[in-house]
């Protein structure tokens, strides 16, 4: 799957267009590299998205193309 997807299907950014912003301005690393809007999403996979001062790091546990509201913090954990 793809990041800005990914983003925008665990609920960690509102948009894609918003995620695909955040890709293109270099606050989101897969796997301690910057990484683009295209980049493959798997399980295992370390996400860094930078919010202003403040940087959330996540470890991907599932891949879905949609998930109910409830269920989306089931795709991630937080590190």
């Amino acid at each position: 799957m793809r990041l800005d997807k990914y983003l925008k299907v665990s609920r960690l950014i509102k948009r894609r267009t918003v995620a695909n912003e955040a890709c293109d301005a270099g606050r989101v690393s897969v796997n301690g590299r910057t990484a683009k809007a295209g980049t493959d999403i798997k399980p295992d996979d370390e996400i860094a998205v930078v919010f202003g001062d403040k940087t959330v790091r996540i470890r991907v546990l599932s891949v879905a193309e949609t998930v109910k509201k409830e269920e989306a913090r089931e795709m991630y954990e937080y590190i």
